[in-house]
């Protein structure tokens, strides 16, 4: 599980504009119109053909718990693709993205400063620039580690260094045993 990942992905799915599909015969028929068959849904979702078929039909409707996470999450992979894209447009040129962290925030900063790693929690709105990049390095598969050092780098740059007007020696900051995080646009 990816934790900035998922939480990026979880700040674009409040923008949606419609509840994605609930039942498990719905979650299904959409799956098979957005991948044009049947054949391409059990092999996503790692289930028969005929399975998939019996969730369409309305003839199986209480899959395991596994399979309906599956589901749900394929859904909402997929769930109003243009909503999506304009919610990060949105966030990347105009509004900026929030991030509320509880986590140990350290940093590096030169000798005769405290810069010991504490629990803080912070909810800090980073520029639109900040949003870009979370967004384009999500797009492009990073891990987690790296879109922790982006978001790690618009902390540094608003709430440590206040846009330039203090702590300007200020080098790097770390986040270490996140407890939680969430974004919002």
């Amino acid at each position: 599980m990816s934790l900035f990942g998922d939480g990026l992905e979880a700040a674009v799915q409040k923008a949606f504009t419609r509840p994605a599909p609930k039942s498990a015969g719905a979650r299904m028929r959409y799956l098979v119109k957005q991948l044009k068959g049947t054949k391409a849904v059990a092999e996503l979702l790692g289930i028969s053909q005929r399975q998939v078929e019996r969730y369409v039909k309305d003839e199986a409707k209480h899959p395991r718990e596994q399979l309906a996470a599956r589901m749900e999450r394929e859904v909402k992979a997929r769930w109003q693709p243009r909503i999506r894209a304009k919610a990060r447009e949105k966030a990347a040129t105009t509004g900026g993205i929030v991030i509320d962290t509880r986590a140990r925030i350290g940093y590096l900063a030169p000798i005769g400063s405290t810069d010991e790693d504490r629990l803080r929690h912070l909810t800090v709105a980073l520029p639109p620039q900040y949003a870009a990049r979370l967004f384009q390095a999500q797009e492009q598969g990073a891990n987690d580690q790296r879109l922790q050092e982006i978001a790690a780098e618009g902390l540094k740059e608003v709430y440590f260094q206040d846009n330039g007007r203090r702590a300007g020696q200020l080098e790097e900051v770390r986040f270490t045993d996140v407890e939680h995080l969430e974004f919002d646009l």
